[in-house]
């Protein structure tokens, strides 16, 4: 949930701020730092950049965050498309962050309004447009709401009592449940790397602070630190929140509903246009845009709310062309079109009228052909749900298989989990990290590990296009009485391509996720799974836009670790893995199953 820039060193803003606010000459903007008093007293630090000579009252474009403000550059750097157009720009510290008053609370729940004076984002929002209209000259009595990451957050608490003057909102990446998927847990599988990381970095202090790992290859860290029971035990000793929350709430409980936007919008009508903003290799906050937009979509009677979809990592969007991530070249400068075109003309018809306000429904970036799509539902009706069935041999493809008998087999050890992508595997936020670009990162590295199963398609003789959902159906036993299934949905290319030697056989993740066995039928209740029994595991691999090229292959991963990113499963059912003890860790011998009777397969939505 962190934003995309690299965490800056920690010699803050308190020594620079009254420098930062000298003006830059080359600004055409004028920068104001204000504390700006909330309803129950408290004052949020703002800072605000005004365009110095503007003739017309201009809107506002508010931006909510924890990550502190006080050293933001000017618009012409943060946000040139929209600067250029010309908006008056508020960053400001949410409660309890860096210069703002008050205590932070980790997404702070939603206020009961029957108590006096009671706050939540939500009013801190409303607040802070209701001083601004009052006390900012010049400006036309519009605001428009946007932020990326945690801004995506709040962007959405905006909505929950929602300012007469807020017109627009772009939540960019926000996350929308913790347990369900988003940052902290994938299908009740707890982040381990990212959750540890992040729960420090924002509760150890008011200002972002690193965990001093005495390792740089964390993948080495988090093996020696043992069961998770050792993290109170030798480090945070009940001084960070967020993991006490995880320990005390291994399931998906009040505390964890009452969290989610699931709950706080729920049966809520959609009163304010707004857009979503999801990138297909974010590796924090994919979920939470799609989520979202399906959720409002329901509640959405005046046709407000559409999704835009990008080959982008978190926040990608935001920053440089687009033309590229990691080793991927998308032929198109993506990050550019959406600033300039997407989100430039969404605000500028919401907030100054301008523009014919035809928004399409759903905008993606549709990998593999590199071309941007228009749809006007998502997922697009004119898709076919089809399944990619496993076979002997590694076979993979979408006939049904006619066997009464097969398996393929592997041993899942937590002693030795597969990592999640190539050593070392540095700190999140940390020196030299490689974590904003792993999604794209080639799966040959964990090619030959006896504990990774794949199966494969005969080189293509056409294109395969697919677009929307994408679900796992995995038929499968263990012979312990829990276990993790790890899906990853491969593009592979051509073995030999003399045009771009590097990507020759490159096999990359178009798109994957984890299901802790457990929870197979309920996310509140888990349940052990009887040995050696074959059951069914639904793995929501959430949404793709994607061409398999004529001449590439299509590829599908099992596997049962994915470490550090998620946390060991002992494999022996215990009742809360964050108390396990280390002899509950066990190894145990996983089976998937691909005859007629249990086939398993990947269902894939294919247009035509």
């Amino acid at each position: 949930m962190k934003p995309f820039f690299p965490l800056f060193l920690l010699l803050i803003v308190f020594c620079t701020t009254l420098q930062a606010q000298e003006p830059a000459p080359d600004s055409r903007y004028e920068r104001k730092m204000v504390m700006i008093p909330m309803r129950d007293g408290i004052k949020l630090n703002t800072l605000i950049f005004i365009p110095k000579n503007s003739k017309d009252p201009l809107p506002f474009l508010l931006s909510r965050t924890p990550y502190g403000v006080a050293e933001s550059p000017y618009p012409e750097r943060s946000n040139p498309e929209l600067a250029k157009e010309g908006f008056i720009f508020v960053d400001q510290d949410i409660r309890g962050r860096y210069l703002s008053e008050g205590k932070f609370e980790m997404l702070r729940m939603t206020r009961d309004p029957k108590l006096p004076n009671s706050i939540d984002e939500s009013t801190d929002t409303y607040d802070t447009i209701d001083w601004l209209l009052k006390n900012i000259g010049n400006n036309n009595g519009k605001v428009g709401v946007f932020g990326i990451s945690y801004g995506g957050w709040t962007s959405m608490m905006a909505l929950i009592d929602p300012h007469p003057a807020l017109k627009a909102i772009s939540e960019q990446a926000t996350p929308a449940d913790w347990f369900i998927n988003d940052d902290m847990h994938h299908n009740g599988a707890f982040r381990l790397s990212y959750g540890f990381d992040y729960a420090f970095m924002e509760e150890a202090g008011k200002i972002d602070t690193l965990f001093p790992f005495d390792t740089y290859d964390n993948y080495d860290w988090y093996l020696r630190l043992g069961p998770l029971s050792n993290v109170n035990d030798k480090y945070f000793k009940h001084t960070i929140p967020s993991w006490d929350n995880f320990v005390n709430h291994p399931n998906y409980d009040d505390f964890w509903k009452k969290q989610s936007l699931f709950t706080r919008f729920a049966n809520r009508p959609l009163t304010v246009p707004t857009q979503h903003v999801a990138g297909w290799f974010d590796q924090e906050d994919f979920a939470g845009p799609l989520f979202m937009y399906e959720l409002l979509e329901k509640q959405d009677k005046n046709n407000l709310n559409c999704i835009v979809i990008g080959p982008w990592n978190h926040g990608g969007w935001s920053r440089s062309e687009g033309r590229s991530l990691g080793n991927l070249q998308f032929d198109a400068p993506t990050s550019k079109t959406f600033r300039e075109e997407i989100q430039l003309g969404w605000f500028n018809y919401h907030l100054k009228g301008k523009g014919d306000g035809k928004f399409a429904e759903a905008i993606t970036f549709q990998t593999g052909s590199n071309q941007w799509k228009r749809y006007d539902s998502w997922p697009t009706k004119q898709a076919i749900q089809q399944a990619l069935y496993f076979h002997a041999d590694g076979k993979l493809s979408f006939d049904q298989p006619k066997a009464s008998t097969g398996f393929d087999s592997f041993i899942s050890d937590p002693a030795n989990p597969v990592p999640y992508r190539t050593r070392p595997i540095e700190q999140t936020y940390g020196p030299g990290s490689r974590w904003f670009t792993w999604m794209t990162e080639d799966q040959r590295f964990v090619d030959g590990r006896p504990d990774v199963l794949s199966w494969e398609t005969d080189v293509l003789e056409n294109d395969v296009t697919i677009t929307g959902k994408v679900i796992a159906d995995l038929f499968a036993s263990t012979s312990a009485s829990d276990a993790d299934w790890i899906v990853k949905l491969i593009d592979v290319y051509p073995a030999l391509d003399a045009k771009n030697l590097k990507m020759s056989g490159y096999q990359q993740i178009v798109t994957a996720d984890v299901l802790r066995g457990r929870f197979r039928k309920s996310f509140e209740t888990p349940l052990p799974v009887k040995p050696n029994e074959v059951v069914e595991y639904n793995v929501d691999l959430l949404q793709s836009d994607h061409t398999f090229q004529k001449g590439h292959k299509i590829m599908v991963q099992v596997q049962s670790t994915w470490f550090p990113v998620i946390d060991r499963n002992p494999q022996k059912f215990v009742p809360n893995i964050f108390t396990a003890k280390a002899s509950d860790y066990v190894k145990a011998e996983h089976r998937v199953y691909r005859t007629g009777a249990n086939a398993s397969k990947v269902m894939v939505s294919v247009v035509k």
